[in-house]
């Protein structure tokens, strides 16, 4: 067989089923075992039969889990991200493809499931673990599985993947041909998301932090639309860029829990990348850093060790105190002593003590002792803050024309290297471009607030652009409403919270697998794409109704219709009384042909714990529920109706089930 070869020059390798990566030429099989697993979905147990290898002189691993004969069907998935593969499967199944439970759904819908280690992680292993491993395996778990079932017939083949894994999906299906069938990418973004997608979000915590309360209320049920209401004039202009370029009004309520997502993890890459910036920051007058409202965020200040904390070291005691500011993700230079010279990075802050990261050299922080000298430093992190605004990538990319001037041109001074395609390119193997091969759903979430959801528009214009009239017979876009960035929810401290906020999108992506197998297998085409339209503040919106919104998701609508023996305005917002009975209405409806209403849980007083399940007695495409609930002390309450839908109306489904909310504020005086 030829070697794959990169189609352009300096482009990545094409990756097609009958070549050999020059990387990846010898597989090898070191375990073949029958095992099992409990279903975290149905508790029971599945049966599959586990084989594991890699590719001989590299760091590649891939495990593949068979199903019974009887159980077969003739195809496989494939979960993908940048630093969770098969190792990480092997300590924890579940974890797979970030769901609850990727092998046992393979194994139950007659699939076998193929994972990768990606290579070591694609900051080891670049293109290699971007994509390339993921694809030699799949190649090469057909030859397996022709060994386990017999027979000639092509296994069929879908790749999945979040975030990270949205940008491997995609560029697997850019950069190979006939290596899989289709493929669902999830919570997608732009080729300039990284690092500026992050930098935002940081700006936006540090300079609303005071306001996140009266933002919350002004977009939650009931508030008053307006989250501008009550800011000066920079925390305003602030808010403004920051919502323009994407996150979402809504996903401020995590305020409390939210980093940056993954800024401590790239903001190296960009020192590495572009180290002058943060001197031209603070010296060079078309910068932020000349601003009289940003310079004060500013803070070096020396201190000394008192006392090294931990053995192995995991914070030192200082003297004195650090100031109040900004610190977190912020420097400490270490000025004297045997680890002088060295940086590190403040992780955390509990009075006088600095936190030391877990993934830092030993080396380094066992040289630390009392009596050296550190200096605190966040003058990278609050440069880094704006760096958006200095990376203007292409029209296209249009978030960041609120950067333009009339003419066009940027209005604040550019870098000479525009660093989000290097990320991408480092995460997925390349930068997306639209000419995909196979089919694709994508999914994109209307509470992401790390990948924001304009981006799905982009690529789906990038791939209209590539496919013209061929665009509606290989691809779909649903948006998925009250969902945020990971499969489950967001990793939140207050999981009652996200669980009245949110609902897991794990569902949408089992029936989109399904569904993509359908369309390759038989022809079926899955259900419509979202309608949504992108407003002047780049916020995406979809229609009220389930038949006009189109995708799978169906659509939850919730009031008070009683307050005791009197009659309530349908409205977003209630005023009753304590130990006064409160009658809700709630309507659910799915788009046309995706399902029925399978199920109904009521949370009446915002603490996320639905323990209240509606009957339904008919399951269908529109069900109208009702409930009764007493408020015992006075407060402001949030409301919840969760809904799901399963395709066939299958009340006792476990896979397939999509979710949705619908909320109301109540306030009890």
């Amino acid at each position: 067989m030829p070697m794959c070869q990169s189609s352009v020059a300096d482009g990545p390798v094409l990756v097609t089923d009958s070549c050999v990566d020059p990387a990846l030429q010898e597989p090898y099989t070191d375990q073949d075992e029958q095992r099992s697993l409990r279903d975290p979905a149905t508790t029971a147990r599945v049966k599959f039969r586990y084989i594991h290898g890699g590719f001989t002189g590299t760091k590649a691993k891939f495990s593949f889990y068979f199903p019974t004969r009887a159980r077969y069907r003739g195809l496989f998935f494939e979960p993908t991200y940048p630093t969770l593969g098969e190792e990480q499967a092997e300590k924890n199944p579940a974890s797979l493809g970030g769901g609850r439970g990727a092998i046992a759904f393979a194994i139950s819908n007659g699939a076998y499931l193929v994972s990768t280690n990606n290579a070591g992680g694609v900051q080891v292993a670049g293109a290699i673990g971007g994509y390339r491993v993921n694809a030699a395996a799949a190649k090469y778990s057909r030859e397996v599985a022709k060994r386990v079932y017999g027979g000639s017939e092509r296994p069929r083949g879908y790749l999945y993947g979040a975030s990270g894994g949205a940008y491997q999906t995609v560029s697997a299906m850019e950069s190979t041909t006939g290596v899989w069938d289709g493929a669902v990418p999830m919570v997608f973004g732009v080729p300039n998301a990284i690092p500026n997608f992050m930098t935002v979000q940081v700006l936006g915590l540090r300079v609303l932090r005071d306001k996140f309360p009266e933002i919350v209320d002004a977009m939650e049920p009931g508030g008053s639309g307006d989250p501008y209401g009550g800011l000066d004039a920079e925390q305003q202009k602030a808010l403004r860029a920051i919502t323009r370029l994407g996150f979402p009004l809504r996903g401020w309520w995590q305020y409390a829990t939210l980093s940056g997502g993954a800024f401590a993890a790239t903001a190296g890459g960009v020192r590495a990348f572009d180290g002058s910036y943060v001197d031209d920051f603070w010296t060079k007058p078309d910068y932020e850093g000349s601003d009289p409202s940003v310079r004060p965020a500013r803070i070096q200040q020396d201190a000394t060790v008192d006392r090294v904390v931990g053995s192995p070291p995991e914070g030192l005691a200082l003297s004195p105190t650090p100031p109040a500011g900004d610190l977190v993700n912020a420097d400490l230079v270490i000025t004297s002593g045997a680890a002088q010279g060295k940086t590190l990075t403040i992780a955390r802050i509990n009075g006088n003590t600095v936190g030391l990261p877990t993934d830092v050299d030993p080396a380094v922080t066992s040289a630390i002792k009392a009596g050296d000298h550190v200096r605190l430093d966040n003058s990278w992190l609050v440069a880094l803050e704006y760096y958006q605004r200095h990376q203007v990538p292409g029209p296209d990319q249009y978030a960041w024309n609120q950067f333009r001037g009339p003419d066009g041109a940027p209005i604040y001074p550019q870098r000479p290297t525009l660093v989000g395609p290097t990320f991408t390119r480092i995460a997925g193997g390349s930068v997306p471009n639209g000419h995909f091969h196979g089919k694709m759903i994508m999914l994109g979430s209307l509470m992401d607030v790390q990948a924001f959801l304009w981006s799905e528009d982009w690529y789906r214009k990038q791939a209209e652009a590539a496919l013209g009239a061929q665009l509606d017979d290989n691809y779909r876009l649903w948006f998925m409403d009250n969902a945020d960035h990971d499969p489950l929810g967001p990793a939140v401290t207050d999981a009652k919270a996200a669980a009245n906020h949110i609902v897991s999108y794990e569902g949408e992506l089992e029936q989109a697998l399904l569904d993509l197998d359908a369309w390759v297998a038989d022809g079926t085409a899955p259900p419509p794409s979202t309608s949504y339209e992108v407003d002047a503040d780049t916020q995406v919106h979809v229609p009220a109704s389930a038949t006009e919104r189109k995708g799978i998701q169906p659509v939850v609508t919730l009031s008070v219709t009683k307050i005791g023996r009197k009659r309530a305005a349908a409205d977003e917002r209630a005023e009753v009384g304590a130990r006064q009975p409160v009658t809700f209405s709630a309507t659910a409806e799915v788009p046309p042909g995706t399902g029925k209403i399978v199920r109904a849980e009521w949370d009446f007083e915002g603490d996320g714990k639905f323990p209240v399940r509606s009957r339904i007695r008919r399951v269908g495409e529109t069900v109208r529920l009702n409930a009764t609930h007493t408020f015992s002390n006075p407060g402001t309450y949030f409301a919840a109706v969760r809904v799901t839908s399963q395709r066939d109306g299958d009340r006792t489904a476990r896979y397939g089930l999509v979710q949705n909310l619908g909320r109301i504020r109540v306030v009890v005086e």
